[in-house]
């Protein structure tokens, strides 16, 4: 029973993956000009990228086996520890690039701190939405605080429009995805592609949406 609860689940996973891939992303076309926005973006678009290179992976290399491994409860404890690892490492590199892209639109006339704050407080805020999840693991809060420090420690002005923030996202699917390390070696240029792929688009979506202006606006009025 448990087993089939986990496919259920992780059906009801890909159904979501599916409608923000077709339809649903259509549904989704609002300008991201208010902390709220920007949390939501973070949050949604970290959560996407994590599971769709985890889980994808995962399926890739069990082939036929995937769903059995479901009735696995250590398997299943390696996964949930992961997938947490990977929306944290992805929340950090989205939130780089997005205090980044703010920066650049409002140079000449904001300081590049100000564009930072405003990326803090929302990766902050998207943090503090998850607690401490039950199925995190021992790791989630040595984690989630070398991404404040991250953060705190980044240099808003330095951050590139490409692939430069998306650094620690790659990584975390290399070290935390429960696969045996001599696979691992043999997949670890594929996986970290497989990351930086699934970026691609959501660069392409946050520079569409975000109203950089109204959000240092809104910053200011708080």
């Amino acid at each position: 029973m448990r087993a089939q609860e986990r496919i259920r689940e992780l059906r009801h996973w890909l159904k979501t993956i599916t409608d923000y891939m077709g339809a649903g992303r259509n549904k989704s076309r609002g300008t991201i000009d208010c902390h709220s926005a920007l949390v939501d973006f973070l949050d949604t678009r970290s959560s996407l990228v994590a599971q769709t290179t985890l889980y994808g992976y995962l399926r890739t290399r069990a082939g036929m086996r995937y769903p059995t491994l479901f009735e696995n409860d250590a398997w299943v404890g390696a996964i949930n520890h992961a997938k947490w690892q990977m929306w944290l490492a992805c929340l950090s590199d989205l939130s780089v690039f997005a205090g980044g892209t703010i920066a650049r639109h409002t140079r000449g006339r904001a300081d590049s701190n100000v564009a930072g704050g405003i990326a803090c407080k929302a990766a902050f805020h998207a943090l503090e939405r998850k607690n401490i999840p039950a199925d995190s693991g021992p790791l989630f809060t040595d984690t989630a605080q070398e991404l404040r420090r991250r953060l705190l420690a980044c240099r808003w002005e330095s951050v590139d429009d490409g692939e430069g923030a998306f650094v620690e996202s790659p990584q975390a699917l290399v070290l935390h995805a429960p696969i045996i390390e001599e696979l691992m070696q043999l997949d670890e240029e594929i996986v970290r592609n497989s990351v930086r792929f699934r970026w691609e688009e959501i660069r392409c979506e946050l520079r569409k949406k975000m109203d950089a202006e109204a959000l240092i606006e809104s910053a200011e009025g708080d």
